[in-house]
């Protein structure tokens, strides 16, 4: 089983070991996921936005190329290739004022293109169906983030974005680290393949 992690975090894959003014608890959910995964004998590719210095932003040749069904640029080609033989997408990124960052924002607007598009009715982009699995971190509890705001990460991108080009296989966990102890952020950790 293959699975692509797209990982969205300022400090890369590299802050997952808890050192003072590098460490981010996204980093660490990732890389237990790597490691359970991997020692479950599964293929992981990771998809570090920030490390390969993704450019989220949507320019005007970027827009052309993209309403023209043309290539947007190489490593955008190169993700949406690697995404094609995917059994399971792992999104993992912090919820920011309520909503996914600018890198994987633009990851969306850029590899999820027209020009993706292998057939139109229905609408389908990735033939192997893979199941979406979105990890989010937020300092929101996860119940206020339902009821008071409406849940808009899976709003966006379950109803708004995998849905819509026949990816129906969506499952969202989030984790509530900022309001954690220590002894309980360890613990999902440990715990995480509960979420795979």
């Amino acid at each position: 089983m293959k699975t692509v992690i797209i990982f969205d975090h300022p400090y890369t894959l590299s802050a997952s070991h808890n050192e003072p003014h590098n460490r981010s608890y996204s980093a660490a959910v990732a890389q237990s996921t790597v490691d359970y995964l991997t020692i479950k004998g599964g293929e992981v590719d990771i998809i570090d936005l920030n490390k390969d210095g993704f450019d989220p932003v949507m320019h005007p040749e970027d827009l052309t190329a993209w309403r023209t069904r043309q290539s947007i640029n190489a490593q955008v080609d190169d993700y949406f290739q690697r995404l094609m033989t995917a059994d399971q997408i792992i999104f993992i990124f912090p919820i920011w004022w309520e909503v996914m960052p600018a890198m994987t924002k633009g990851f969306i607007d850029k590899v999820f293109s027209k020009n993706r598009m292998i057939s139109k009715n229905p609408r389908v982009v990735l033939p192997k169906n893979p199941v979406i699995r979105i990890f989010t971190i937020a300092g929101t509890p996860t119940l206020l983030y339902r009821l008071k705001y409406g849940n808009p990460i899976m709003k966006a991108l379950s109803r708004g974005t995998f849905k819509k080009i026949g990816l129906k296989k969506i499952k969202w966990h989030n984790f509530n680290a900022e309001d954690e102890s220590p002894k309980k952020r360890q613990a999902d950790l440990n715990q995480i393949q509960k979420y795979l």
